[in-house]
């Protein structure tokens, strides 16, 4: 059975593997296909502005990178016309768990905290459902409109293709500061504080870029070849680029930990060996220690 309250449960952080034996080395872990479909440094982009408050900026890049990933997740929402039942390239036949390689299976927390699997387009409905909960949630982030769009899950699957009650709002996670007395709060202080944004932001910005980074690794792990290498020249170049300027972004400011990254680190560590990941971003040098 679905879960219930899919927004309360996205904060599961274990990946599990079944299969300990080593993989061969993936076509996209090599240097040949590491190309990206932009050049120059991608520093420039992912400092924060020097007068811009922290917070403002950081949910100004988790809007931005939600949108650059909704972009690749609408390939793999497409319909497979070519196969004998048509369906979306990522279906519940062809990738029944949310995984990355066979060493990475990720679960879901249901009602009672126990994980559960599920396939990875569902996890991956419940990820975009979350995020853009939180987006366009005003106590958690309280952005002028952030983000007037619905998830793409509701193009690709219809009625929630029997998936359950996904269409329900996100549950906020965590209490609110802004529903707190200023006299709880003297001396507190937290980032995007001065800003207006409640206490729990830095966890919600964190689980935001750690589910988006899974939904990164499974693209790439799963559906690399088809559609992104098969479908044009440029496709799965455009793909690096935007998964590389996540990935300098998250280090920069210190939003995954190594743990997180180890599906995709012989990917990352191609692009710092050749500089496009800049080495201000590898080293963290604006982490966040909050």
């Amino acid at each position: 059975m679905f879960p219930a309250n899919p927004g309360a449960n996205i904060d599961d952080p274990s990946a599990s593997s079944d299969n300990l034996e080593p993989e061969e080395t993936k076509w996209f872990f090599k240097p040949a296909q590491a190309k990206l479909s932009v050049k120059g440094s991608l520093l420039p982009l992912s400092a924060k502005p020097t007068f811009l408050d922290l917070g403002d900026w950081l949910a100004h890049v988790t809007v931005d990178q939600y949108r650059a990933l909704e972009l690749n997740v609408n390939l793999i929402q497409e319909v497979n016309g070519k196969a004998a039942v048509p369906a979306p390239i990522c279906n519940p036949t062809c990738c029944p768990t949310m995984s990355a390689g066979r060493h990475y299976t990720y679960t879901w927390l249901n009602n009672d905290r126990t994980p559960i699997r599920v396939p990875a387009c569902q996890y991956i409905a419940l990820v975009q459902r979350w995020v853009v909960g939180k987006i366009q949630d005003p106590v958690a982030f309280p952005t002028q409109d952030p983000f007037a769009t619905s998830s793409s899950f509701e193009t690709a699957y219809p009625n929630n293709s029997g998936f359950g009650p996904v269409g329900e709002n996100p549950i906020p996670m965590g209490p609110s500061t802004l529903n707190r007395t200023l006299s709880d709060l003297t001396g507190r202080n937290w980032v995007g504080k001065s800003a207006g944004f409640p206490e729990s932001f830095m966890g919600d910005v964190r689980t935001a870029w750690r589910q988006m980074f899974r939904i990164y690794a499974h693209l790439y792990h799963s559906h690399f070849m088809d559609p992104f290498w098969h479908i044009n020249k440029t496709a799965h170049m455009d793909l690096n680029a935007a998964f590389c300027y996540f990935i300098s972004l998250g280090k920069l400011f210190g939003l995954f930990s190594d743990r997180d990254l180890e599906p995709m680190q012989e990917l990352i560590d191609i692009w710092i060996a050749n500089g496009s990941i800049h080495e201000d971003c590898a080293l963290g040098k604006s982490a966040i220690t909050q």
